[in-house]
């Protein structure tokens, strides 16, 4: 136990202690666990990299359980991710009848008068029907703009798409909300837990 040899009547704690029999661990029922992740650019939203990229699962490693990314973020894309080991909850958020609004602060260059109507506009990518963003600028300096894009489904690198087809160049996107969860004043790279309103609001859609 610990490293050391346990004797009759030493007591354990399944929870915090290190209980192995001939060198294998015992098994602890494992506990439920939800996490909110501001990811940074450079890190790939997979618990494992055969290209030895950096992964979110090292972000977390000290998270007490090991759990898993819902939905996706691309390498080069940050800000909030979801992570946990409830499968069942997972599932239902991913499934594509369940449409989760998820907020994007996106920098662009190539920007013009009416590009946020048009970006707005689009309802097809690559022959594919998309439901309509919501756009909106929140500041421009020249050809540069920062707009706030609400997206209602998570198709692969839907916004960069989108902005292609407009003519923008994503400089950098930021996932900064999904659904009822916030990122908030999180530091980039750091993590926290649900709180207990956070997972009931999860739970009752």
């Amino acid at each position: 136990m610990n490293g050391q040899t346990a004797h009759l009547g030493d007591r354990a704690d399944p929870d915090r202690d290190d209980v192995r029999v001939d060198g294998a661990p015992l098994g602890r029922k494992e506990r439920k666990t939800y996490i909110l992740l501001n990811k940074p650019r450079g890190y790939v939203t997979t618990l494992s990299d055969e290209k030895g990229r950096p992964t979110v699962a090292e972000l977390v490693k000290d998270a007490g359980e090991r759990v898993f990314p819902v939905g996706r973020l691309d390498m080069d894309s940050e800000g909030l991710l979801l992570l946990t080991n409830d499968g069942a909850l997972m599932q239902r958020l991913i499934h594509p009848s369940f449409q989760i609004d998820k907020t994007y602060e996106v920098e662009v260059s190539g920007f013009r008068a009416g590009a946020d109507a048009v970006l707005g506009a689009v309802t097809e990518l690559d022959g594919e029907p998309i439901s309509p963003a919501t756009v909106s600028v929140l500041s421009q300096n020249g050809d540069r703009a920062r707009l706030s894009v609400v997206i209602h489904e998570g198709k692969n690198r839907q916004i960069r798409r989108m902005c292609a087809q407009c003519g923008l160049t994503v400089l950098r996107l930021r996932r900064v909300r999904e659904h009822i969860l916030e990122l908030g004043a999180l530091p980039e790279g750091k993590w926290r837990f649900l709180t207990e309103e956070e997972l009931a609001a999860l739970q009752a859609q």
